[in-house]
């Protein structure tokens, strides 16, 4: 289960959330802010941070739920990416959106020998349950 692409699926996660979180903060502050000089939009890197000491921690829980929040992201992403008539800023959405594809790819992958595991798991213990109840 840890063999070295698992390890580069987590270092990948890892990149890709640091990343993101960089990306949209210089996108909202110094690339292509909705307002000059910056605005409170930039408050959309923050959650980044929550799930990012569970990710370097290898938090399985952790993965599962922020690879489904990340999808936030890259819908923002999308739309300002059609949307925006800026073309600094439309280019920065467009990249949002493709650090997000990275880390849910990266998540995914890294989580799949964890899903196999439980699974399996779970089919051992309904065998061993349909067995008790047969004998009884």
């Amino acid at each position: 289960m840890h063999g070295a692409l698992h390890k580069y699926f987590h270092w990948g996660a890892i990149a890709s959330l640091a990343t993101l979180i960089v990306w949209c903060v210089l996108w909202e502050t110094v690339v292509a802010p909705l307002q000059p000089g910056g605005s409170w939009v930039v408050l959309k890197a923050a959650p980044l941070l929550i799930p990012l000491y569970g990710v370097i921690k290898r938090d399985v829980y952790t993965l599962q739920w922020s690879s489904m929040v990340i999808l936030l992201y890259f819908t923002e992403g999308v739309v300002r990416g059609y949307s925006d008539t800026n073309r600094a800023s439309a280019l920065m959405a467009w990249g949002e959106a493709a650090i997000v594809c990275i880390y849910f790819v990266c998540a995914v992958l890294y989580l799949r020998p964890y899903k196999k595991a439980a699974k399996r798991m779970a089919k051992e213990l309904l065998e061993k349950v349909n067995k008790v109840s047969i004998k009884k």
